[in-house]
């Protein structure tokens, strides 16, 4: 392309090339024409899309999965920096215990709630002893790794046994 054509500072996004002509002769108040032509996106980006707009438009379905995700790289950096900081995070096992405990006392349950507010308990005192431990040891250390895969799929599954019922 020669340099009389070729578009020079011109603003335009990433993916569009801009192509001027030059004006024609006896048209000389008259602007140049200007031809956009868009350049074509790759398959990979287009797979890309697909799938992005997919995540997305199912972001509350997989909320857990993407908690799970978090948890998982806050482990890891966790452990980088601080290994002693799965110290810290030990005690907060008990939290959902002591939910349970003082949820029966103040509006006590029978059933199936009683059973459900048991499981929630179990299960986030169990995600929380996960990243007490991979905080401290690494988060793919030994059986943790299957441990977050187990709790990830509990987790999800039970989402979405709750959301279809309620």
């Amino acid at each position: 392309m020669s340099a009389r054509i070729r578009a020079r500072g011109a603003k335009t996004a990433a993916s569009v090339h801009t192509v001027r002509i030059p004006r024609q002769r006896g048209r000389r108040g008259a602007d140049p024409f200007v031809v956009v032509v868009p350049e074509r996106p790759s398959l990979t980006r287009e797979a890309l899309a697909v799938i992005g707009g997919w995540l997305w438009r199912s972001r509350r379905t997989l909320a857990p999965s993407g908690l799970a995700v978090l948890a998982l790289a806050v482990a890891a950096v966790l452990h980088v920096i601080a290994w002693w900081s799965g110290l810290l995070l030990a005690p907060t096992v008990a939290g959902p215990l002591v939910w349970l405990l003082v949820m029966q006392r103040r509006r006590p349950a029978t059933g199936s709630v009683l059973l459900w507010r048991v499981a929630l308990a179990a299960l986030a005192s169990s995600a929380l002893a996960w990243l007490a431990v991979a905080a401290g040891f690494g988060p793919l250390a030994g059986a943790l790794e299957l441990w977050w895969l187990l709790t990830l799929l509990t987790a999800q599954s039970a989402w979405l046994v709750v959301r279809r019922t309620h």
